[in-house]
């Protein structure tokens, strides 16, 4: 069981150690980001935990971004990876932060919105 532990805090130093920290261009898409079946977490620091449910599925990622491509942004390890489509990248909407990923539209829930500001397009 030690063993276990052992790799599981092994790779899990070796995973954030490969996240790049949120270029601040794009520092608006850092936060917490929720709808009905999902919840999206980008931290500055470049890691993503993601976790989307359907019926009795559930599909989640928890890795380091490796780019930004436009709008999307690709999480994984080496040739691990998916590529995440952001249809409509952050912007306020009133006096909420949203946007669509992956054909769903996210809201944040936490985060210090006020300051994304000019980052945003």
């Amino acid at each position: 069981m030690k063993t276990l532990r052992a790799l599981a805090a092994a790779l899990a130093l070796l995973l954030a150690a490969c996240a790049q920290p949120v270029p601040p261009a794009k520092l608006a898409y850092v936060g917490a980001w929720k709808a009905d079946q999902v919840a999206l977490v980008i931290t500055a620091d470049g890691y993503v935990q993601y976790e989307r449910r359907s019926g009795n599925g559930r599909t989640s990622i928890n890795a380091p971004i490796q780019r930004f491509d436009g709008d999307n942004f690709v999480v994984g390890v080496g040739f691990v990876h998916t590529t995440f489509v952001v249809s409509q990248p952050p912007h306020r909407d009133g006096s909420r932060w949203k946007m669509t990923v992956d054909g769903v539209e996210l809201v944040r829930v936490s985060g210090p919105a006020d300051s994304y500001a000019s980052a945003t397009p």
